[in-house]
């Protein structure tokens, strides 16, 4: 016996014919999806609203979110490897333990979602938003994130090595023990940030702000400080400064550097103004389908 199914009114699921026991259930924030098979790599794309959807421990691996409202989801431990997460609204959901290895997170907005041991390698997220979100022991090397908005958020013993990080938003974080090895991180906003033992060997933090910053024991050994703002940092405790730094860095009578190390003031002033990328294009609308399922 078949029975038609009712129609998504905001949710767009295409899968293949094969991709069988997925149910819609209507609920007050939108729809909530109870995927029955685990194997649901077989979805092609999502779009429309899923606010509150549970798709923890799913295998979504190339599945794309192209202008979705995730708000809130559950996510713990999903596969998203080589997702694409384009211009959709992620507020609030979790992604703890998941793996988004090289996944597309461009323009999306991640504000206060939780990636607590998340491994996000080589994603590209340029013009994201990451606001108070939780990235703790987060492994982000070698990603894309220029233009990115990480203000307040908890990045303590993230992985930044390698990452490309220009124009990004790292005011008022907690990044204490935080990796930023070898990362670009030009024309950044570091200001008012714990940046307590973190690790910013052979990073380029040329034109960045780093004032009212904190960096005991932070190493900076062999970092690029070209012009950058330390007017107001707390560097009396990091480590690996040179006098050769600091003295390419901009500072003042309020910067505070380890014994022997002396700041000075740029003779002329350099404004940065960094224009984030624009987040994709709206997704066109999707063709409203109906599922068939088949019953015994």
């Amino acid at each position: 016996m078949k029975q038609i199914a009712r129609p998504f009114r905001r949710l767009a699921v295409v899968a293949v014919a094969t991709a069988a026991g997925l149910a819609a259930v209507p609920a007050a924030a939108g729809v909530r999806v109870s995927v029955q098979d685990r194997d649901v790599a077989r979805l092609v794309s999502l779009g429309g609203s899923c606010n509150r959807c549970e798709l923890s421990g799913r295998n979504l691996s190339g599945a794309t979110f192209t202008g979705a409202t995730f708000m809130s989801a559950t996510l713990v431990g999903a596969n998203l490897r080589g997702a694409e997460l384009t211009g959709s609204n992620f507020s609030s959901s979790d992604f703890s333990r998941g793996d988004l290895r090289g996944a597309e997170m461009s323009g999306s907005n991640f504000s206060s979602a939780i990636f607590s041991d998340t491994n996000l390698t080589g994603v590209s997220a340029s013009g994201a938003v990451f606001s108070r979100s939780n990235l703790i022991r987060a492994n982000l090397s070698s990603s894309e994130l220029s233009g990115a908005n990480m203000n307040g958020a908890i990045l303590s013993s993230a992985n930044f090595t390698s990452a490309e990080m220009f124009g990004v938003t790292l005011a008022n974080v907690n990044a204490r023990a935080a990796s930023f090895r070898n990362a670009e991180v030009a024309a950044s906003n570091l200001g008012a940030g714990d940046f307590s033992s973190a690790d910013f060997r052979n990073a380029t933090l040329d034109g960045s702000r780093l004032s009212r910053g904190q960096f005991s024991r932070a190493n900076f050994n062999g970092a690029s400080l070209r012009r950058t703002d330390i007017r107001g940092a707390d560097l009396s405790g990091a480590l690996g400064l040179t006098q050769s730094q600091v003295s390419e860095a901009c500072g003042d009578d309020t910067t505070r550097l380890p014994r022997g190390l002396t700041a000075s003031a740029c003779r002329s002033r350099m404004t940065v103004r960094v224009a984030p990328p624009r987040p994709p294009s709206p997704p066109v609308p999707p063709v409203q389908r109906q599922l068939l399922l088949a019953q015994d």
